[in-house]
C-alpha cells in the first residue's frame, strides 16, 4: 500500500477519533465450562469499514511501518477469523483455532510505545497488526507474554495508542498495555476492558462504587421521615451511566458481575449480547447539536466469540441479526485469505407477521 495513502487512512480512523471511540469488553463462563469474550467497537464519525477477515496457516504477512509495507515478516502457524477496522489488515477482534483469543481496545494519551528506528524493520510490527502477529503465531497467553519482547511495537500514526485484551481456551485472560515503550501485562480477573486510563487505574476506582448492590435498597427512617425505593434496582442508584470509559467500566463490571450464570455456551453468548446491548451509545451524544453523521449508531459492531467451541458471533448497527462463523467449518490448510464486508447490504431486515383472516 502507498505508504502516504496508509497513514491517511489511519489518521482518519484513528487520530481524530479519541472522542468518539469508545469499547466496551467483557467475558463470561457458562455452567459447562465454556469461555466467551464479547465486545463492542464504536466509531461515531460515520461508518466504519469493517470485515470478517479469514487467515489459513502458511499465509506469509507483513507488517506496516510508518514508512511503508517494510516490517516484520511472519508465517501464520494458526488459521484465523477475524473482524478487521478500516482495511483487512488491521484485526480489531478474533480467534485462532487453537482458542487463543485477542482485541484491540484505543488507549489514547495513557499508552507509548517504542520510538520508531527503521534500522529495526525486520522485527517492527505496528499497534494495528500486533492481534494478527499473535493469534496466527500462538496458542496461550503464556506464550504471547514470553514473545512479546521479540518485537519493536510502534504506532502508524503518532495518536494511533491502543492496548489489547488476549484470552485463551483456559479461561485465562490478561490486559495488555504499552506504556513508555515497555509492554506491561495484567491478569484481569474483573473480565471487563474499556479505554483510557490504564486498567490498574480503572480496577483503583471501582472502590468509588463499594455502595453498590443488586436488588433494593432497605427502606430507612431519617429525622422521623421513612425513606422508600422508588423503583426497582436501587441498589444500583449512583452507578454512572454516561459514555465515559471509566463509566462504562464501572458498570461492566457491574453488569457482569450481578449477571446469572448461563448453562450453556451459546446462552453466555446471547447473554453477552444483551448485555453490551445496554453499551450502545447513541448517535449524537458525542456531537454538537446538528453535526450527527446518518448512521444509527456509534456502536459499530458488537461480537461474542466462543472459545471454547471456536466461533465468531456478531451483530451490526445495520442489522442486528447475529451471525456465526464456525471455526470448525473450515480448513485452514486450504482454505484462501479472505475478507468480506460484515454486512452485504447494511439494512435491518424486518420479518413480516402474516395475521390469518
Amino acid at each position: 500500500m502507498n505508504t502516504r495513502k496508509l497513514q491517511l487512512s489511519i489518521a482518519a480512523a484513528c487520530g481524530t477519533a479519541f472522542k468518539a471511540v469508545a469499547c466496551t469488553g467483557i467475558a463470561l463462563t457458562a455452567a459447562d465450562g465454556s469461555h466467551v469474550q464479547a465486545r463492542t467497537i464504536e466509531w461515531a464519525k460515520g461508518p466504519l469499514p469493517s470485515e470478517y477477515v479469514v487467515i489459513p496457516r502458511g499465509l506469509q504477512l507483513t507488517s506496516y511501518t510508518p514508512t511503508g509495507t517494510n516490517g516484520l515478516n511472519f508465517v501464520a502457524r494458526y488459521g484465523v477469523v477475524g473482524l478487521s477496522v478500516v482495511q483487512k489488515e488491521f484485526i480489531a477482534e478474533g480467534i485462532n483455532e487453537a482458542g487463543l483469543s485477542a482485541g484491540l481496545f484505543f488507549f489514547p494519551h495513557y499508552g507509548q510505545y517504542e520510538s520508531y528506528d527503521a534500522e529495526r524493520n525486520d522485527r517492527t510490527l505496528s499497534d494495528l497488526q500486533l492481534t494478527t502477529w499473535m493469534l496466527t503465531q500462538f496458542s496461550t497467553v503464556e506464550e504471547v507474554k514470553a514473545a512479546i519482547s521479540s518485537v519493536y511495537i510502534v504506532g502508524l500514526e503518532r495518536t494511533s495508542v491502543v492496548h489489547w485484551r488476549i484470552g485463551d481456551a483456559s479461561g485465562r485472560q490478561v490486559v495488555l498495555e504499552i506504556v513508555d515503550g515497555v509492554p506491561q501485562f495484567f491478569d484481569n480477573e474483573v473480565g471487563v476492558l474499556t479505554n483510557a486510563p490504564g486498567f490498574e487505574w480503572h480496577l483503583t476506582n471501582l472502590n468509588n462504587y463499594v455502595n453498590l448492590f443488586p436488588g433494593n435498597a432497605p427502606e430507612r427512617r431519617l429525622s422521623g421521615v421513612t425513606l422508600r425505593p422508588i423503583g426497582g434496582n436501587s441498589g444500583f442508584l449512583g452507578i454512572p451511566g454516561d459514555a465515559t470509559p471509566p463509566s462504562r467500566f464501572v458498570r461492566a463490571a457491574f453488569y457482569r458481575a450481578t449477571a446469572p450464570q448461563r448453562k450453556t455456551a451459546f446462552e453466555t453468548v446471547l447473554q453477552c449480547f444483551h448485555l453490551l446491548n445496554t453499551f450502545d451509545i447513541p448517535i449524537g451524544i458525542e456531537h454538537t447539536a446538528g453535526e450527527a453523521p446518518d448512521i444509527p449508531s456509534a456502536t459499530q459492531w458488537t461480537s461474542a466469540i466462543d472459545l471454547t467451541n471456536r466461533k465468531v458471533y456478531y451483530k451490526t448497527a445495520y442489522n442486528n441479526t447475529i451471525r456465526c462463523i464456525d471455526l470448525a467449518q473450515i480448513d485452514f490448510a486450504n482454505v484462501r485469505y479472505q475478507s468480506h464486508p460484515l454486512d452485504n447490504v447494511p439494512q435491518q431486515p424486518v420479518e413480516n407477521i402474516a395475521v390469518e383472516d
